[in-house]
């Protein structure tokens, strides 16, 4: 009986990890910041190319991550003050503008290192439960999703960087008049919204076959947890990653990853109907 228990709060850790670790970045970039980057997939596809480059040069898993996720970061600081920084408050061309670029990098990544890449390989280590075997590595991707939203807390509940982020993000305006460098702030959080999705990519670089169409595998649950989760990502993002993964993780088990994936997106639309603020603003209503 433990062991089926066990086996069912597995998958939904992971799928929710998938979850989480997708949606992050965009939960940052989209949620707070009212932009529609459509290249996050390539973002992730960053993190991922730039850790299997730095793994097979030589340098231990953690570090290669390491470089991965700050590879996107740096890559999402330049985005942001080359193309995204004249589009705010412009969603309609800041959508077709990071389509663009997501066009354009997944045919460069295509010409420059061809229709696929070496892969990692998943860590080797497994452990049993009962009758059932688990990838020791997918514990490692439940822990960093926990990890991110632990991250996205404290940074922008506990810090200055995080006041003055939540203040240009509300009133732009306001805040550079009582002096906050808003531009900075912009990037910055740009920045950090590549960057997550480029420790997403890392994470889940070895698990993954690399090609360059790849980030569109994780385009699709991102944004929807990002809307189920609502305007307040701080809020609604775990609670609605949670929500979808109970609703993917039961139907796959059930009756297999497609029923699991088209019963999500069939719950998203129920949700959306039923709490059209998302979850945030729903539970922010049950507060008050």
């Amino acid at each position: 009986m433990f062991a089926e228990m066990f086996s069912v709060a597995y998958q939904f850790a992971d799928v929710f990890a998938f979850l989480i670790l997708s949606a992050a970045g965009l939960a940052v970039v989209f949620g707070m910041m009212g932009i529609i980057n459509m290249a996050h997939g390539e973002f992730i596809m960053c993190g991922v190319y730039v850790t299997a480059a730095l793994f097979h040069a030589g340098l231990p898993l953690p570090l290669a991550q390491a470089g991965g996720t700050a590879a996107a970061g740096l890559a999402g600081v330049a985005v942001e003050r080359g193309i995204v920084r004249h589009l705010y408050r412009r969603p309609l061309d800041s959508l077709l503008a990071t389509w663009g670029l997501s066009l354009v990098v997944t045919q460069g990544m295509l010409i420059l290192v061809g229709s696929s890449y070496p892969g990692i390989g998943t860590p080797p280590g497994s452990f049993s439960v009962g009758g059932y075997s688990f990838a020791a590595y997918r514990l490692a991707l439940i822990g960093g999703a926990v990890a991110v939203l632990l991250f996205l807390y404290l940074l922008f509940m506990k810090t200055r960087f995080g006041v003055l982020a939540r203040a240009t993000m509300q009133n732009a305006a306001m805040a550079r008049a009582l002096g906050v460098r808003t531009g900075g702030i912009y990037a910055a959080s740009f920045g950090i919204g590549a960057a997550l999705a480029g420790f997403c990519g890392a994470l889940y670089a070895p698990t993954m076959t690399l090609i360059p169409t790849m980030g569109v595998n994780f385009v699709t649950e991102s944004f929807v947890t990002v809307v189920v989760g609502g305007s307040n990502v701080l809020l609604g993002t775990a609670p609605a990653g949670a929500l979808l993964a109970l609703v993917r993780s039961g139907l796959n088990a059930a009756y297999g990853q497609i029923a699991g994936q088209i019963g999500m997106l069939f719950a998203v639309i129920v949700i959306i109907r039923v709490l059209p603020e998302g979850v945030s603003g729903w539970l922010t209503r049950r507060g008050a």
